[in-house]
């Protein structure tokens, strides 16, 4: 099937690479550290601070992920190595299966290790079927390493990859179509922990064979985010209005709204990135950006009351600078430990990062 040209490739390339570091950190605030448990925050409910944290949640969050599922499609739908099934899903195990599996062992050593001998409020081993789930996610979402069902999911779609580019648009719409509908209706698990993950990956390899991504990037920035705009204060409205009455369907297709939207726009705005006086410093920092999505659970959960011990839980006058810089220190934090890493362990950095950080 032919495909568009590229507009500007170079600048492209760069837009996919500052798109996961914007994601990446905008993942971080939904994981940011609180200092409350379930039923603090929920005390919380409608305070400026948890506001604050919900819009940083929902924009640069749960928002920004599904770009990275729609790269990953568009990605691999432009690749003739996916055609060949078993050296495509052998260099997906490496690049996404194993660093998932060693971060997960990671996280019970350190999480579960500082719980147990360190008092930290943290879950602990209960059986060998709990360390399999929070090592494999076998049929349900971790405890400790919460994103990393997005790891698993994305494995998943890579295996059926060799399958999906090879066919016609129709079909693809038929799955995307599918795994649209599953999401709203919260079906999924245990084969998907999140079926939209399907739907954008899929969305991305039609955004390929149809030149989407060159279109959304010639769009004006303000016309590109306004559906994203639009829906997210639907989607506010609704949120603190308890859900409006609006009945569960339609408040899942709301929010499978807003992701569509959000795509849109966060491309747009690496698009923009690409193309700023920030693009040398995103794009230096990109290479740690895996190795961020893998390691920031654990660095919240390790040194999240560290510092909250000076800046106080939600709720108190210092916090909410802290849930803004959240992402930032540990993106510094990351940063530092890959580097040495890279020096010490170069092959444990390579492993970690799924390929990302080279031998210094």
């Amino acid at each position: 099937m032919p495909e568009t040209l590229p507009t500007d490739g170079a600048r492209r390339s760069d837009a996919i690479a500052i798109a996961r570091v914007i994601c990446i950190l905008g993942v971080v605030y939904v994981h940011a550290w609180t200092g409350r448990n379930g039923q603090d925050l929920e005390m919380l409910r409608g305070s400026a601070q948890e506001g604050l944290r919900w819009v940083l949640m929902e924009i640069f969050g749960r928002s920004a992920v599904p770009l990275l599922g729609l790269i990953s499609g568009w990605l691999v739908g432009g690749s003739a190595r996916t055609r060949n099934w078993t050296h495509h899903v052998g260099r997906k195990a490496r690049t996404i299966l194993l660093p998932m599996l060693l971060w997960n062992a990671v996280a019970i050593l350190l999480v579960s290790g500082a719980a147990w001998f360190g008092g930290l409020s943290a879950p602990l081993p209960q059986s060998g079927g709990w360390v399999a789930q929070e090592l494999f996610i076998v049929s349900r979402n971790p405890d400790i390493n919460v994103q990393m069902p997005f790891l698993r999911d994305l494995f998943l779609c890579m295996l059926a990859a060799p399958l999906l580019v090879r066919m016609p648009n129709w079909a693809l719409l038929l799955v995307a179509g599918a795994a649209a509908i599953s999401q709203i209706l919260g079906i999924g698990a245990p084969v998907l922990m999140r079926a939209s993950i399907l739907f954008f990956f899929t969305a991305g390899i039609l955004a390929r064979r149809g030149g989407w991504m060159d279109r959304a990037a010639e769009l004006p920035l303000s016309l590109a985010v306004m559906p994203f705009v639009l829906l997210m204060s639907a989607q506010l409205y609704v949120s603190l209005n308890a859900g409006a009455g609006w009945p569960p369907l339609a408040l899942s297709s709301l929010d499978m709204a807003v992701r569509i939207g959000a795509a849109l726009g966060f491309w747009r705005l690496a698009w923009a990135l690409a193309a700023s006086p920030a693009r040398g410093a995103l794009l230096r920092v990109e290479p740690y950006a895996f190795f961020l999505f893998c390691a920031h659970l654990i660095l919240i959960w390790l040194g999240g009351p560290v510092l909250g011990a000076l800046f106080g839980p939600l709720g108190s006058p210092l916090y909410p600078f802290y849930l803004i810089v959240q992402p930032f220190l540990i993106l510094a934090a990351v940063v530092v430990i890959g580097s040495l890493l890279r020096r010490i362990a170069p092959t444990a950095a390579r492993v970690l990062s799924g390929g990302r950080l080279a031998p210094a």
